[in-house]
């Protein structure tokens, strides 16, 4: 990869800096749906969904639109079940993060009179809301002038000024945001945000950035980006395995238990069984997925007339488009009733 050389310092020349990053933006960015609204609650539903989630995964599989067209506004999502929140949640994992939405909803409807909050102190006040969300909440609904930094940004900074503190640490998370409020452009904060942040996700993203293309290569320091940015440690991926059952009675509706974990309450699954306690073990459907720090390899094995146990029931197949399951349960019966 050939770089282009570093001209000037971005923190020196902070008008030029900006005015290239917002140019190649108004020319380049992407249009997301989020972008095409103004609304503070709208916004807050995709800045919730992308803390945890691959941009793809919400894009491809419509999660966003999905979701506001059940929950169209903050009275809706304040006043919903939880069993349909977490229906309409599924698939994008940590429930946390919904409860948390639905939790600000109701803040705003009773701190708020039902009005999204525009201002910082409004904004953190809400559950789940902190300093990253509320900057992206007030510069992309309301353009006003706030800093944000977010993993796309700290990798970005990293390399602009050729930093090699670990983004992870207290002190590179501290300089971060201090060079993200310096260099924060007070007149187009929307789009300056917008950005800088897909800056971080096309042109200087992980591995080996397009320095090419990128628009603000002159003011970038660093001559190996593909070695930046320095985290303190790596995380350790644990491998698991996890056994459950597949039981039909002879009203043929399936065997369900009900989560109990604070990561998956409220959620149904299939029921877990040990190994050892099956009688005739038979292999029906294997696959795995993530989850944190895991990567889960999922058994499923046939259980003839097994009894229900305590948080277990029997469901009729058509209520399992109703149920809110766990996704790895909800692909591996969909593999299973095929």
């Amino acid at each position: 990869m050939i770089k282009p050389t570093f001209r000037e310092l971005a923190s020196d020349k902070k008008t030029r800096f900006r005015d290239a990053l917002v140019r190649w933006f108004q020319i380049e960015g992407r249009d997301y749906p989020w972008r095409r609204t103004r609304d503070g609650y709208a916004i807050l539903v995709s800045e919730v969904m992308l803390q945890q989630t691959r941009l793809s995964v919400v894009l491809e599989k419509g999660y966003y639109e999905r979701f506001l067209l059940v929950f169209p506004d903050v009275r809706s999502l304040a006043e919903a079940g939880e069993e349909e929140l977490l229906r309409v949640w599924e698939g994008l994992g940590y429930y946390r993060r919904a409860r948390q939405l639905q939790a600000a909803a109701r803040v705003v409807i009773r701190d708020h009179g039902g009005m999204f909050p525009d201002d910082h102190a409004g904004l953190l006040a809400l559950p789940g809301v902190g300093k990253y969300t509320a900057g992206a909440v007030l510069s992309f609904a309301f353009d006003r002038a706030a800093a944000l930094v977010d993993g796309n940004v700290l990798r970005v900074f990293s390399r602009l000024f050729d930093d090699a503190t670990p983004v992870d640490s207290a002190s590179g998370i501290k300089t971060a945001w201090q060079r993200a409020e310096s260099l924060l452009d007070s007149r187009r904060p929307r789009l300056y945000n917008s950005a800088l942040m897909e800056l971080g996700q096309r042109i200087c993203k992980n591995g080996v950035p397009d320095c090419v293309h990128c628009p603000v290569a002159r003011f970038c320091l660093t001559r190996n980006p593909e070695k930046l940015p320095n985290k303190s440690k790596a995380t350790t991926i644990t491998e698991l395995e996890e056994a459950v059952i597949f039981a039909v009675n002879d009203r043929q509706e399936i065997l369900l238990s009900c989560e109990t974990g604070s990561r998956r309450s409220g959620l149904w699954r299939l029921p877990a069984r040990s190994f050892e306690s099956l009688e005739t073990p038979h292999l029906l459907a294997e696959l795995t997925y993530g989850i944190t720090r895991y990567r889960v390899r999922l058994r499923v094995f046939e259980a003839q007339n097994p009894g229900a146990l305590p948080g277990e029931i029997w469901v009729d197949r058509q209520a399992l488009e109703i149920l809110p399951l766990g996704a790895p349960y909800r692909k591996a019966l969909h593999q299973l009733l095929a």
